[in-house]
């Protein structure tokens, strides 16, 4: 048993140095992201492996050029999620709870959905677009970066949905409550972890969206700041301190989203798997 221990105890070691290796290498981007953004007078290849000050000078021309573009994601991102979830969520639960012939079928057609490639889509929404007027307006681009959260969010809330007893809902009935009651009242604040991880995870996916925003936008009207940061480089290529500090600014709102909701995250994802 103690030749063992020592055995172990390096096991160990070696998987927690191992795990900080992978780590380092994940966060390095990030690092030398926030790094470049701090010396916005230096050069690409100038650039010094730490900052020697804190000038802040590229997040106030990057705040002052892109602001516009960060509300105009966070628009975006709030309308495509609470369409999301108003479209995800009634067809999930009725996936899971009242036998639909063939469900099964249409939980895989949805899950083969997320396999077609967005410039396919995206061009196939243009001429529709067209059509029913939405280029260059918010309601469009909600609707299609919902569309990017929609499947995702149905086949987790559909795995969510399944495990609750059936006898909760019996309950609610025989008290008196009809199917939009019980679904109102007792089904979504039961799958809350569920609906949290799907809205941020269609959060996510409108907020780093990149092809509906340059495609279904011929204008300067609606400009995320995917789109935005894009057009930047091409404008101030010579400015990589600015570029970056719209990077970074970009990268902050979805770290603190999932900094709050990870322990949603968790549980939302690995509820469904246990009935």
């Amino acid at each position: 048993m103690a030749a063992h221990a020592p055995t172990a105890s390096r096991r160990r070691w070696g998987s927690t140095v191992a795990g900080l290796l992978v780590l380092a290498v994940m966060l390095f981007p990030l690092y030398w992201m926030l790094n470049t953004a701090l010396q916005p007078d230096s050069g690409l290849l100038e650039v010094d492996p730490v900052p020697s000050g804190l000038d802040l000078s590229g997040f106030t021309k990057a705040f002052t050029d892109q602001g516009g573009n960060l509300l105009t994601s966070l628009l975006v991102s709030a309308g495509a999620v609470a369409i999301c979830l108003a479209v995800a969520a009634p067809a999930a639960y009725g996936l899971a709870r009242f036998g639909l012939r063939g469900s099964r079928t249409i939980v895989f057609g949805t899950l083969i959905t997320q396999m077609v490639p967005g410039i396919v889509i995206a061009n196939a929404l243009y001429t529709s677009y067209v059509d029913l007027g939405l280029v260059n307006s918010y309601a469009g681009l909600m609707l299609a970066d919902a569309s990017l959260g929609i499947p995702f969010s149905i086949v987790l809330m559909r795995s969510f949905m399944v495990s609750i007893p059936g006898e909760v809902i019996e309950a609610a009935e025989i008290d008196g409550a009809g199917p939009v009651r019980v679904f109102l009242r007792v089904v979504l604040p039961m799958s809350r972890n569920a609906l949290i991880t799907s809205g941020l995870f269609a959060f996510l996916f409108a907020w780093s969206d990149f092809m509906f925003a340059l495609t279904l936008n011929t204008t300067d009207d609606v400009k995320p700041i995917t789109l935005g940061i894009y057009q930047y480089i091409g404008a101030h290529v010579g400015d990589w301190g600015s570029v970056m500090a719209a990077a970074v600014l970009s990268a902050v709102p979805a770290a603190i989203l999932l900094v709050l909701a990870q322990k949603y995250i968790a549980a939302g994802i690995t509820g469904g798997s246990v009935k």
